[in-house]
């Protein structure tokens, strides 16, 4: 007992004291170790899960969230996680998975022909795309919300459950609206048969290319005429005008869509014509053109113009093995920062989406083959006489000065955090901000004192200049037409095919800036040949087609290499547009830079 006026112990505040700490801490702490739990077992099941994707012949992706409502089809239950392949278009979620990887078959990129000498269709049940219509009666599908209606994966048709018995038995499938663009399955079992040189498949083509050796005369020729042979009467089976497509993605090009784009070709095409360049080197990508007729091949690089050059630098090796009747034709989805190369063939300046992949392929159809030069790059290092010079192949344009210090910083700054550049826009933000630092530093002045510039060896008086770009094409900068300026002043007229390069100088970073929106035009140095320039001392900034790099004293070397086959792309206008063009026409009959060339080098591909 305590006595009177004694203070009491206060046992029970440091109770509740202690009470309320443990519990706190435990609020805290207990959270912390489930979060921690749950990161170790998805990251656990993230490394099953790709392992379990590798092994599998279904082109799986896992996705967190489904962007439209999504059916299993295993179990028909509505997911919104789960897994779906980009090839077939099966969904299935974490439980289903494997049972849905045994059940239900992929895309077959090779395969016989049905029992009629046609294809059968493949159809996958349920999540037909939106809009879409039903083959038998005309009316929409996936209407219902529940698993339901069919998928063909080749042609992409439509049936309603109910309308599927009405199909007839004889009903085939004939590839869809691409058919032209698509590698039959059956088409390359045939050409694997071949390949391993079965005598009742070989001794159909062995007569006729036995009287094409008589008339050639060489073993090397006969060979390749009798290949073409081959390909051309197996191809015969795939119907006329068949020109089919391979797909070439670079997934680390300007906004990263290369990954996503991946997957819509394989729904649309075979999935062996689809290829992802950070896996597989252009070069044996291409490899797939000698196993097609020649000439009929189309590549669609999707990626910036260091990807195309890349593209265009496997098909010249193509040519060194002797084998230029397999040249593909080469187009562009400009998924880079510049994309002037994309600009000037008329695919445009940038992709983001906004339009599908269907329409890129119906694009493709319509477009017409064209000419480009390439140019060869010889740089040779002053004083280093018993080291091969520098050699690189140029598609775009050459300069020396503030636009190639512009994107040696860039490069510099990317490859230290390249996760920071994974977007067009805060590229060309950078790109502003070293052109701006350049405007006040003026690293590159003075080039005139320290460089001679020569065009098909005559030599050139320079201006008091900090920059000299050679041109191939018509667009620079990302999007600005370099040679014509303003176009308040006559110029030569450019072309892709005519052997010219166009020399122009710049004042500065700020020069280059007024040029880019039409407020002052560029030094016009002239047109040539042949273009050497010897700089003679300090280093100085140079890039070819983006790849910047920093050079010492040295002379450069342009000549003509050789030309490439790519594919231009008319842009339909608006009535707007053609009373413009008609307009320009009056004023000019010759249009600067066109890339096709008169008469029939212009011919549809």
């Amino acid at each position: 007992m305590y006595k009177e006026g004694e203070e009491v112990p206060d046992d029970c505040g440091s109770r509740e004291e202690w009470t309320l700490l443990f519990w706190t801490s435990l609020a805290v702490i207990v959270p912390v170790i489930i979060t921690l739990w749950c990161s170790a077992q998805r990251s656990k099941r993230k490394t099953h899960m790709k392992d379990f994707f590798r092994k599998s012949k279904h082109g799986w992706h896992y996705t967190d969230l489904f962007n439209k409502p999504t059916y299993c089809c295993v179990c028909s239950q509505h997911i919104l996680q789960g897994a779906f392949c980009d090839c077939c278009g099966v969904c299935a979620d974490e439980q289903c998975l494997r049972r849905a990887d045994r059940i239900l078959l992929c895309k077959e990129i090779m395969a016989p022909c049905g029992p009629g000498g046609g294809m059968e269709h493949r159809w996958v049940r349920g999540n037909v795309p939106l809009a879409s219509y039903c083959a038998v009666c005309r009316q929409q599908c996936g209407t219902q919300p529940k698993l339901c209606d069919f998928r063909c994966v080749w042609c992409q048709n439509t049936v309603h459950d109910d309308c599927m018995d009405s199909l007839p038995d004889a009903d085939q499938c004939e590839l869809g609206e691409f058919h032209s663009l698509i590698i039959p399955p059956h088409y390359l079992y045939q050409v694997n048969k071949l390949r391993r040189r079965q005598p009742e498949e070989y001794s159909q083509v062995r007569d006729t290319g036995l009287r094409l050796w008589v008339r050639v005369g060489s073993w090397s020729s006969f060979k390749q005429l009798c290949v073409s042979c081959v390909f051309l009467q197996l191809a015969s089976c795939c119907g006329s005008g068949w020109t089919p497509v391979l797909v070439l993605a670079n997934t680390r090009s300007g906004n990263n869509m290369g990954e996503a784009l991946l997957g819509e070709f394989r729904t649309v095409l075979n999935p062996v014509q689809v290829f992802d360049l950070s896996e597989l080197t252009p070069s044996k990508a291409l490899q797939l053109c000698t196993l097609l007729p020649p000439g009929s091949v189309r590549v669609l690089v999707c990626g910036g113009d260091g990807t195309v050059g890349w593209v265009l630098d496997a098909i010249d090796t193509m040519k060194l093995k002797g084998l230029d009747q397999f040249m593909p034709r080469v187009t562009i989805l400009p998924l880079g920062t510049g994309n002037d190369l994309s600009n000037t063939l008329g695919w445009g300046a940038g992709y983001a989406g906004e339009i599908p992949v269907e329409q890129v392929l119906r694009n493709i159809l319509d477009a017409e083959v064209v000419k480009m030069d390439r140019w060869k790059v010889q740089v040779a290092s002053k004083g280093l006489y018993f080291r091969k010079p520098k050699v690189l192949s140029m598609n775009n344009y050459f300069s020396v000065g503030p636009d190639a210090l512009m994107a040696l910083n860039f490069h510099a700054h990317r490859e230290k955090t390249p996760s920071f550049f994974s977007s067009r826009i805060v590229n060309k933000t950078v790109y502003f901000l070293y052109g701006t630092k350049d405007c006040l530093v003026q690293e590159c002045k003075d080039l005139d004192k320290r460089i001679e510039l020569e065009l098909d060896g005559e030599r050139v008086a320079l201006p008091s200049l900090e920059g000299i770009i050679v041109c191939n094409i018509g667009y620079w900068g990302g999007g600005c037409r370099l040679w014509e300026g303003m176009g308040d002043e006559p110029c030569p007229p450019t072309r892709l095919d005519d052997g010219l390069l166009e020399v122009v100088g710049v004042f500065g970073s700020f020069h280059c800036a007024q040029i880019q929106v039409k407020l002052a035009n560029p030094v016009r140095l002239g047109q040539a040949h042949t273009v050497r320039l010897v700089l003679k001392s300090s280093k100085m900034p140079m890039q070819v087609d983006g790849e910047p790099w920093a050079q010492g004293p040295c002379t450069i070397t342009i000549t003509h290499k050789t030309q490439a086959l790519m594919l231009y792309h008319s842009a339909e206008q608006t009535d707007d547009d053609d009373d413009e063009s008609s307009a320009s026409e009056t004023e000019s009959p010759t249009p600067h830079d066109s890339p096709r060339p008169p008469g029939p080098a212009s011919a549809r591909a």
